[in-house]
């Protein structure tokens, strides 16, 4: 008997996946994406964190029939991952942001648009069919600019167009110190340029990626000053910004960029609707804690007031079943879908949701948890700091 190999197998695991993507991308897109912050720390702990957490299963429980559904402000999602806002997607594969919402929308999950988006928002939310009142309608990221008009006027757009939140970024007031991407500049091709806002153009660096590009604080604070109105606006504060939005929208309001218990607790205080536990993908600044080590302590303070989000990281089944037993509500991949992107489009997004939908499933029987509300703090553990054996978290 001949045995004959495939040539192309088909992906089986999100790191197959991975290393698809980086041998289709063009190395400036492949930098874009996959740079971390400075030296890389938090960018690789966001990843090899959750290695760090045991699993402790339980047994003879009736696992027969897994329900992996659960609710965001009283929507219906098939799963608990949804996809992160990532720019330029475009530049990635396919029809870009079109491709990724028509999966998210296939497979019964959501997604958050991101500003920087290559696809109008407005022809993103018209590619994602209505599915009645008991499920999601997508998300819009939104970067604060300098210029309240500007933001007014994207905030109304995205409300004129159905979008259920808006995911105020947080994180952002400067770019992190991304190195790849100062090494490698990303330049639009033609063709292709940001739909929503105006700062980048195609065969254009952005203005934030010159600013990042800056060799002097001089340059620096002259690009800045020239460019106000379409930079992300640094002067917010909790006191004024969330009434502020308030006052512009009937919108669901979300702060994406959360890592403490004291700014979880503000984010409640304020009147949020949720949050979502994010470092940017370890794009922004190196040091701080992976998001799943962040997680613990924001949900010990939200205790269940508001959704508790996370991203970062996340590339197994096992990973999302960490992340709602510390309490997570709902988990995002980034990266994650852009590399089913580049795989193969909506196809490859669709794909890259499939792996993880059944590998959390095989989690959950492995675990006896049947169901979402069955997975908790209790099933997880570490390894003893001094001595041999497993603590529970």
């Amino acid at each position: 008997m001949t045995l004959i190999k495939e040539p192309n197998p088909e992906p089986v695991n999100i790191a197959d996946v991975h290393k698809i993507a980086k041998e289709k991308l063009a190395k400036p897109v492949w930098d874009y994406y996959q740079t971390g912050a400075d030296d890389e720390y938090t960018l690789a702990r966001n990843h090899e964190a959750f290695n760090d957490i045991l699993l402790r299963p339980q047994m003879l429980r009736n696992v027969s029939d897994i329900d992996t559904s659960t609710t965001i402000f009283g929507k219906r999602y098939a799963i608990p991952i949804a996809i992160a806002p990532s720019a330029y997607q475009k530049l990635v594969g396919g029809e870009g942001e079109l491709d990724v919402a028509r999966a998210a929308f296939n497979l019964g999950t959501n997604l958050t648009l991101s500003s920087n988006a290559t696809t109008s928002l407005e022809d993103v939310s018209a590619a994602i069919p209505q599915r009645g009142p008991d499920y999601p309608r997508p998300w819009f990221q939104l970067y604060f600019l300098g210029s309240r008009d500007l933001t007014a006027k994207l905030i109304k757009r995205a409300e004129n167009a159905g979008y259920e939140a808006l995911v105020l970024t947080v994180d952002t007031v400067i770019l992190g110190n991304r190195l790849q991407e100062r090494r490698t500049p990303l330049e639009l091709p033609p063709g292709i340029a940001m739909a929503n806002v105006e700062s980048r153009k195609s065969g254009a660096i952005s203005t934030a990626g010159l600013l990042l590009r800056a060799k002097t604080m001089a340059e620096y604070k002259k690009i800045q000053e020239e460019n106000h109105d379409h930079l992300v606006n640094a002067s917010l504060e909790w006191n004024e910004v969330i009434p502020w939005l308030r006052s512009q929208t009937k919108m669901k309001i979300v702060l994406k960029g959360i890592l403490t218990a004291e700014d979880a607790q503000r984010s409640v205080e304020a009147g949020v609707d949720a949050i979502v536990v994010s470092n940017h993908g370890g794009r922004q600044l190196d040091g701080v804690p992976s998001t799943i080590e962040a997680l613990p302590e924001i949900t010990d303070a939200v205790r269940g007031r508001i959704p508790v989000i996370v991203d970062g990281g996340i590339t197994r089944g096992t990973d999302v079943f960490k992340a709602l037993a510390l309490g997570a509500d709902l988990v995002l991949i980034g990266r994650t879908a852009l590399w089913g992107l580049a795989w193969d489009g909506q196809k490859g997004v669709e794909g890259v949701l499939n792996i993880l939908e059944r590998e959390l499933t095989r989690a959950m029987a492995l675990m006896g948890t049947p169901k979402l509300k069955d997975i908790s703090r209790g099933l997880l553990g570490r390894a003893k700091q001094n001595g041999f054996g497993v603590a529970k978290l």
